[in-house]
C-alpha cells in the first residue's frame, strides 16, 4: 500500500500527530480539561462554516475562530474559577449553535465539504497540512522543554504555582491557544467528532502502566504510533473510514492495556501476599 502518495502523506501525518497528542493530552487530564479538546472541535466547526461563507481557506479561518474562543475560554474559567466546566458547556453549545446558523446562510453549494471537518479523512491530508503538522509538532515539543516543569506545578496545583512566582494565567493562555490550534490542524484527519478520542485516549492509556511523567509521554507516543498505523492499515484493508478506525485501534489498545494492567497487578499482590506468609 505503501506505492500511493496519499498512503504515504497519511503515515507521515501520523508520526507528525504522535509528538504532539502525548503532551497535550496529558496536560489536559492532568489539568481535569479532557472535554477542552472535544469543546474546540464542536467550536471549529464554526471556523469551517464561517471559512465556507466568506470563501476563505477552512483551515485559517478555523485557526482564527478557535484562537479567539481559546481566549474565551480561558476568560470563562477565570470568572467562573468554583465552577469551571460552565465555560466548556456554554462554548461547546455556542460553537455547535454559530456552526449550524452559519451553514444555513451559505448558498455557495460548498456546505456539503463540511462532511469531511465532521469525519475527517487522514488519507485525504495534503503536503501543505502534513507541513503545518510538523511546524506544530516543532512549536509543541520546544514549548515543552522549555515549560515542562512549571507546566507540571501548574497541572497539579495552579495556587501553588501562582504562589512560586510562575506566570500562570499566561501559561494557560499560551497552553489554550496551542491546544485550539492543534485540534483546527487535526480535524480534517480524523473530524471534530472524534478528535478529541485521538488527545485524550493514548494519554489516559500510558497513565495506566506509567510510574513517571517522562514514562507517561514515551508510553503516550507509542501508543499514538501503533494506535495510527494500525487504523490507517487496517481503514485501507477493509475500506472503512480512518477516523473511526483509528478511534477504534485506540479503544482496543486501552482495552487490553487495561487488563493486561489488572492481571498483573493481580499476580503482584498475590504474590506479596504469598511472600508475607513466608
Amino acid at each position: 500500500m505503501f506505492q500511493y502518495d496519499f498512503i504515504q502523506r497519511a503515515f507521515a501525518a501520523g508520526l507528525a500527530i504522535s509528538f504532539i497528542t502525548p503532551i497535550l493530552g496529558l496536560f489536559l487530564i492532568l489539568r481535569r480539561q479532557s472535554l477542552l479538546s472535544d469543546t474546540l472541535s464542536h467550536i471549529s466547526l464554526a471556523g469551517v462554516a464561517l471559512g465556507l461563507l466568506l470563501q476563505w481557506s477552512p483551515t485559517y479561518a478555523t485557526l482564527i475562530v478557535v484562537v479567539l474562543a481559546s481566549l474565551l475560554i480561558e476568560y470563562l474559567r477565570v470568572v467562573y474559577a468554583d465552577f469551571s466546566e460552565i465555560s466548556v458547556a456554554m462554548m461547546m453549545a455556542t460553537g455547535m449553535s454559530v456552526a449550524l446558523v452559519l451553514i444555513t446562510f451559505n448558498t455557495s453549494g460548498q456546505v456539503f465539504n463540511i462532511d469531511q471537518y465532521l469525519f475527517g479523512s487522514i488519507i485525504l491530508i495534503s503536503d501543505q497540512e502534513v507541513k503545518l503538522l510538523y511546524g506544530l509538532a516543532l512549536v509543541v515539543m520546544v514549548l515543552y522543554l522549555i515549560f515542562k516543569r512549571p507546566l507540571y506545578v501548574m497541572s497539579f496545583d495552579e495556587a501553588t504555582a501562582y504562589t512560586a512566582g510562575l506566570p500562570v494565567k499566561w501559561m494557560s493562555i499560551i497552553f489554550s491557544v496551542v491546544t485550539g490550534v492543534a485540534i483546527s490542524i487535526m480535524m480534517p484527519i480524523v473530524g471534530a467528532l472524534l478528535v478529541s478520542a485521538l488527545i485524550v485516549i493514548p494519554s489516559a492509556t500510558a497513565i495506566k502502566v506509567s510510574r513517571s511523567f517522562g514514562q507517561t509521554i514515551f508510553f503516550s507516543f507509542v501508543i499514538n504510533l501503533l494506535g495510527v498505523f494500525a487504523g490507517i492499515t487496517l481503514s485501507y484493508q477493509f475500506d472503512t473510514p480512518p477516523g473511526a478506525s483509528i478511534t477504534l485501534s485506540f479503544i482496543l489498545i486501552f482495552v487490553v492495556v487495561t487488563i493486561c494492567h489488572r492481571i498483573w497487578s493481580q499476580s503482584q499482590r498475590h504474590r506479596i501476599q504469598a511472600d508475607s506468609k513466608l
